[in-house]
């Protein structure tokens, strides 16, 4: 597992990567879109951001998976975005949109959890290193 300092490098990297082509390079890793999930820090209050991939698009609904690759720990965001799940997103580079965002419910990753991995196989490959279950997260555009 990656350590922290070399993930947010990499998401930095990838942001300025977006924004510098506006969207035209980095909007697209491993056949997935990219997007920018800007969460609240549950303890600072303050806006943290971080790129990630959507392997399945869902009706309007956006899905991410909490992998941290496969790590026991769970990422940051997740547990920012349990505790405020008004999100803002960013998807392959375009401008950001108000979300809302809901960790799945065990009836919702038992139908997902399979189309993810069918595409992914990445997924269920972290899911086999950590003892936790691997949450999957809707981002959903935000009701006025």
């Amino acid at each position: 597992m990656p350590n922290d300092l070399f993930l947010k490098a990499a998401n930095a990297v990838h942001r300025n990567l977006l924004k510098l082509s506006g969207g035209r390079v980095g909007g697209n890793l491993s056949s997935m879109p990219v997007l920018e999930l800007i969460t609240t820090g549950r303890k600072t209050g303050q806006q943290r951001s971080v790129m990630l991939t959507s392997p399945l698009q869902d009706g309007d609904s956006i899905v991410v998976v909490a992998s941290r690759g496969g790590d026991d720990q769970s990422p940051a965001w997740l547990l920012n975005l349990r505790d405020n799940p008004d999100v803002q997103v960013a998807l392959q580079g375009k401008p950001k949109q108000r979300m809302h965002a809901h960790i799945a419910t065990p009836g919702e990753r038992a139908r997902l959890w399979p189309l993810v991995t069918a595409d992914h196989k990445n997924y269920a490959d972290y899911q086999t290193k950590t003892e936790r279950e691997i949450p999957l997260v809707l981002l959903q555009p935000a009701r006025a």
